[in-house]
């Protein structure tokens, strides 16, 4: 593994001494701090912890120091205190178009031998008549709740 060596100046330093003693934060933010000043091998830190004492005494594991120190060294103190934002994006499957082909099948009448449709009915009748490639019930809910025409309670119909 790697070995990261945080080296803090003396703005930083006390930029972290405020932050974890006063003042509302984070607990992950705060034990971010702890991790960097105790950790920093600068010109401004009098006494080093080891990864150890610090694992030990913050009850945290040994991984989750080595992760701060590198985001630190990679990335800078900011990501090093607050963690990344995710970056993952979504790809909506269910258009305007198909929304509006999906409520007007809810409000049709349900196939022969039932009372009315179910989630999984209609996932089924909307891709059977292709509307969409393939779908799950529980889009097929999302759908129908930001639509107001819930199937699950009784007195919509």
């Amino acid at each position: 593994m790697k070995k990261y060596i945080v080296t803090l100046a003396k703005d930083e330093r006390e930029t972290l001494s405020a932050l974890t003693s006063k003042g509302k934060h984070k607990s992950q933010k705060i034990l971010n701090a702890l991790i960097l000043l105790g950790c920093d091998e600068g010109e401004y830190q009098v006494k080093r912890s080891t990864n150890e004492v610090m694992s030990s005494a913050l009850n945290i594991s040994m991984r989750k120091i080595d992760r701060v120190k590198k985001r630190f060294v990679e990335e800078g103190i900011e990501i090093a205190l607050n963690g990344r934002k995710g970056s993952r994006i979504y790809a909506k499957k269910a258009d305007g178009d198909f929304e509006a082909h999906l409520v007007a099948l809810s409000c049709s009448e349900p196939p022969e031998g039932f009372a009315r449709w179910s989630l999984r009915l209609l996932a089924d009748k909307v891709v059977e008549l292709g509307y969409i490639d393939s779908i799950s019930h529980e889009a097929v809910r999302q759908v129908l709740k930001k639509t107001k025409l819930s199937l699950g309670n009784e007195k919509d119909g």
